[in-house]
């Protein structure tokens, strides 16, 4: 047996599919294997169920190992299309069979095949199943791009020495699943979360079915709420927590005519289930009244197959966004169906950033997947009128929750560098939730409504600062700024319209004048700043509103010194000079603040008020620390110190990055070593190794290596969640469950004590209820890549300081690329407008007395050195970047 690729862990093994791109075989047996059991509510969730992302920039597919997909789409609200409910024969879909007389072959994984393969690619859930010499290949895959389906390609392969006259029957069930917070609200505050799919599904049971053939290549369904009184289409959109609509949904073949189809889904299973459905034994009814939740889209097609045979069969299953037509999302499948996997193979390739370093093959194949799960996970949102990219994860796929406003900023910040359209839609979607005073609400749910939670953040206004100010700098798109956009409500009467640059004023103004600061100098806390837990969980609750009133933070002031410097930068290059007096001025104020609660070891945390006084003198916090460093707000002499107790305090006993605290702390209710108490947040590391980057190169690299995919895998290989994707949170060497998320330990323990902590918890939930596809631990380590080659934007161009200790690497993306060799450097920087930029390369004095020559868009220029940085100055046109190259001896 050939050695496993390094990361691959216990679960199956990481390959090279046939378009060059990482996949991952997946090989457990899930229903016989005790490894694939994780503690969960299994009121929510199988606890052997492990899952797959396939999406595009419209819909999200989650593919289970059982074989099934659902598919989520969030006009209207987020959803399943298709709900997954075994004691109502609802299975989903995204499988089928294969009918040979009385032979089955299934692509359901049961466990008892003769073969069943599994492959989560780039795009894509692959199954292979043989049996009875005969063969079927199925991919579920999602177009690359905008369009709301996925392609079922089925390849039917006859090994046998006689002819086949076979049937293939495609199932895809239609009964939605809307992520309803309300649902969530009322099974919390009852203590039974198993009544919050129970209130989801009796809702989804108010709307009925209506079934219509399409040109006898398929079904199409439609969905009514029902009572439902006529709608007046002029009426402007209202936010809702729950919507009365439902898209049209589809099922067609591509490339052949149905024979005969069914709508009834609980009678096509009915007494054999998903394994051996009474459905495959005769003729489907090619029935179109069933109008309840028995409904379902299932078609066959006859396939005949000689000797050694095979034939590729196409369905098209997906959802009508308003305005749209049929016959408009299905022509180029029609018509181009049988390259449209190796086009969206070929797509995923580009625009993408990327490191790769020669003879640790892992980084680049870490760096290309995580580029892939983090757009995949693009969904579109109609009452915004904008794409989003949310936490995904427990948040929203249990909770049903778009939170926090600070998250999807996070999730462009990669985009940056390769796509500056997705990141211009999302800074709009926050925009366009910003009150009139400045405020960014803690988050959306539903339709467009504000989430009626008690958390006031007092960091939020600052992402939007920041991710606005970074990507203006690096793409030089300063028209954005003068884009006037609706704000919210953004419907009816009291919607109003604003430029891009008014309202980020209008947060700055909220940040500085609104929130402002407390008796010490810092910036107030209000209910939290990143860490909910701050306060909440931990402030007695009786002390909650004064806490509010007075309480300061040091995160937020470090964060601040940054961004507020970073927003000035882009206040300077459109010349409002009166404003950038006044942030710098501001942010001054912040940095002389924050070195007072320097404790000769680390920075403080927070400042609660004049009883509970300060937290973060005796234990170390990592959260501000990291945005101390990079926004220059530690004395030389502090930085060893600081940079040292990090390394043995929070990173040296752990493999899979830092952990929050040096320690637990009892008076949070959060298990020891899990979550805000002492877990550990690719969130939070990602601004650790961009600090690392900046003081000790090899720390950062270690750092960044240990929050990977890989590393995880490796110190964990028989934790599924981790290896291809994973939560936001892991539990650190504190918990006895280190490398697993949160969960609840009365699941293991049965003890009442941590029954007791489980009923208190603010959320209610354990993450292992849905334990991947947040998108943290796949943005973090893209962006990290920029400042490990020390990349940053500058008010006339961009500066390099190098930090990854490698004799090789390259990094490339649409905007920037950087290679390190042995005869050199060199790189790139594309703009969106053409301009002279200035570019300067910080190196140390060994390495500037070694180059000799310098070239500049191939032509020849002197070298010329300042104060340790080699400085030069190129133009760049549309599509030809600014190209340098600095050779050595």
């Amino acid at each position: 047996m050939s050695k496993k690729s390094f990361g691959s862990g216990y679960f199956g093994e990481w390959i090279e599919d046939e378009f060059g791109l990482p996949a991952y075989r997946y090989t457990c047996d899930q229903i016989n294997d005790p490894k694939a059991i994780i503690p969960l509510n299994e009121k929510l969730r199988s606890n052997i169920e492990h899952l797959h992302q396939v999406g595009n920039d419209r819909l999200v597919g989650v593919a289970s190992n059982f074989g099934y997909v659902q598919v989520r789409q969030d006009e209207g609200c987020p959803k399943f299309l298709n709900d997954y409910d075994p004691e109502q024969n609802q299975f989903a879909g995204g499988f089928g069979y294969l009918v040979d007389g009385e032979n089955l072959l299934n692509t359901f994984f049961s466990g008892n095949g003769d073969s069943f393969d599994r492959i989560f690619g780039i795009g894509y859930f692959r199954k292979i199943v043989k049996g009875y010499n005969l063969s079927v290949d199925q991919v579920i895959f999602a177009p690359y791009g905008d369009d709301p389906l996925l392609i079922s390609q089925v390849t039917i392969s006859n090994n046998t020495e006689q002819s086949k006259n076979l049937r293939w029957i495609e199932y895809w069930g239609c009964k939605m699943f809307q992520f309803s917070v309300l649902a969530y609200y009322t099974a919390f505050g009852k203590k039974d979360l198993s009544l919050m799919n129970k209130k989801r599904r009796e809702f989804s049971s108010k709307f009925s079915h209506e079934f219509s053939l399409i040109d006898n290549s398929g079904l199409f369904e439609a969905k009514h709420f029902q009572g439902r009184k006529s709608v007046n289409k002029k009426e402007a959109p209202k936010p809702v927590f729950e919507s009365k609509e439902s898209p049209k949904t589809f099922l067609v073949s591509l490339n052949g005519p149905i024979r005969d189809f069914s709508t009834n889904g609980f009678d096509f299973f009915g007494k054999g289930g998903v394994e051996f459905p009474d459905g495959v034994k005769g003729t489907l009814p090619s029935n179109l009244d069933t109008v309840d939740d028995k409904s379902a889209m299932i078609v066959e097609q006859q396939v005949y197959l000689k000797p050694k045979e095979s034939r590729t069969l196409y369905f098209a299953y997906g959802y009508l966004p308003k305005g749209i037509y049929l016959d408009q999302v299905l022509k180029d499948y029609k018509n181009e169906i049988y390259n449209q996997w190796d086009y969206s193979a070929e797509s995923w390739k580009r625009n993408i950033i990327k490191l790769s370093i020669p003879k640790e093959a892992w980084v680049e194949r870490e760096t290309i997947w995580h580029n892939y799960y983090l757009r995949s996970a693009m969904t579109y949102d109609d009452y915004f009128n904008e794409h989003i990219l949310s936490q995904g994860h427990v948040y929203q796929y249990i909770m049903g929750t778009q939170i926090a406003a600070r998250d999807p900023l996070q999730h462009i910040l990669p985009f940056i560098f390769c796509e500056p359209k997705i990141v211009k839609e999302i800074i709009r979607y926050i925009l366009k939730t910003v009150k009139e005073d400045g405020e960014i609400p803690y988050g959306v749910t539903g339709n467009g409504m504000i989430i009626p939670l008690p958390f006031f953040p007092s960091d939020l206004e600052l992402w939007l600062l920041w991710v606005t100010s970074e990507y203006i700098l690096a793409t030089r798109d300063k028209e954005f700024l003068e884009e006037v956009i609706s704000t919210y409500p953004l419907y009816g009467k009291e919607a109003n319209t604003s430029a891009v640059l008014k309202i980020l004023i209008l947060c700055f103004n909220h940040f500085t004048e609104i929130t402002g600061t407390g008796k010490h100098g810092l910036q107030r806390l209000s209910t939290g700043d990143w860490n909910d837990g701050a306060v909440m969980g931990y402030v007695p609750e009786e002390k909650h509103e004064e806490v509010r009133t007075h309480g300061e933070s040091i995160l937020n002031t470090t964060m601040a010194i940054y961004v507020l410097n970073k927003f000035a930068d882009l206040l300077s290059i459109i010349k409002n000079y009166d404003m950038v007096d006044k942030v710098i001025k501001y942010a001054e104020s912040l940095k002389k603040a924050v070195k007072a609660q320097w404790n000769g070891q680390w920075f403080k945390r927070a400042w609660f008020n004049d009883d509970l006084g300060w937290i973060g003198d005796e234990i170390l916090w990592l959260e501000p620390q990291p945005w101390a460093i990079i926004g220059d707000a530690v004395d030389n002499d502090w930085i060893p110190v600081l940079k040292n107790n990090i390394d043995k305090l929070l990173r040296y006993s752990s493999k899979i990055g830092a952990r929050l605290l040096s320690k637990d702390i009892d008076l949070m209710k959060r298990e020891v070593g899990m979550r805000v108490n002492g877990g550990i947040w690719p969130s939070i590391n990602g601004t650790l190794i961009w600090a690392l980057s900046c003081v000790k190169s090899e720390m950062a690299w270690d750092e960044w290596k240990k929050n990977t995919l890989a590393f995880h895998a490796k110190a964990f290989p028989d934790i599924w969640y981790g290896i291809w994707s994973g939560p936001d949170t892991y539990n650190s060497d504190l918990s006895i469950y280190h490398g697993q998320t949160h969960f609840f330990e009365y699941l293991v323990t049965g003890d009442p004590k941590d029954n007791k902590i489980m009923l208190e918890d603010p959320f209610g939930i354990n993450w292992t209820d849905f334990p991947v596809m947040n998108l943290h631990p796949h943005a973090w380590p893209l962006y990290n890549i920029t400042h490990l080659i020390g990349a940053k934007f500058t008010k006339k161009g961009i500066k390099f300081s190098p930090s990854l200790p490698k004799e090789k690497y390259s990094v490339s993306s649409p905007i920037l690329g950087f290679k390190k060799t042995e005869e050199g450097y060199s790189g790139w920087y594309a703009p969106l407008i053409e301009g002279n930029w200035k570019v300067a390369l910080n190196l140390n004095s060994d390495e500037l007395k070694q180059l000799v020559s310098l070239e500049v868009n191939d032509s020849e220029k002197d070298i010329n050195i300042e104060k340790d940085q080699i400085v030069f100055y190129g133009r760049s046109k549309l599509n030809e970047p600014l190209r340098w190259k600095l050779k050595k001896s």
